[in-house]
């Protein structure tokens, strides 16, 4: 029996570790960590 396929939230905890955890998506969470932190770090 297959689960059909959802939407997973990337808010939850679960959907932004199934979404960012992975190794396959390791260049997508670095990507989004420095978009995310681009403005925030002044020198």
């Amino acid at each position: 029996m297959r689960i059909p396929d959802k939407d997973i939230s990337p808010f939850t905890d679960f959907g932004f570790k199934k979404l960012f955890g992975s190794e396959p998506n390791k260049d997508l969470l670095i990507d989004f960590l420095n978009e995310l932190l681009r403005n925030e770090v002044v020198l």
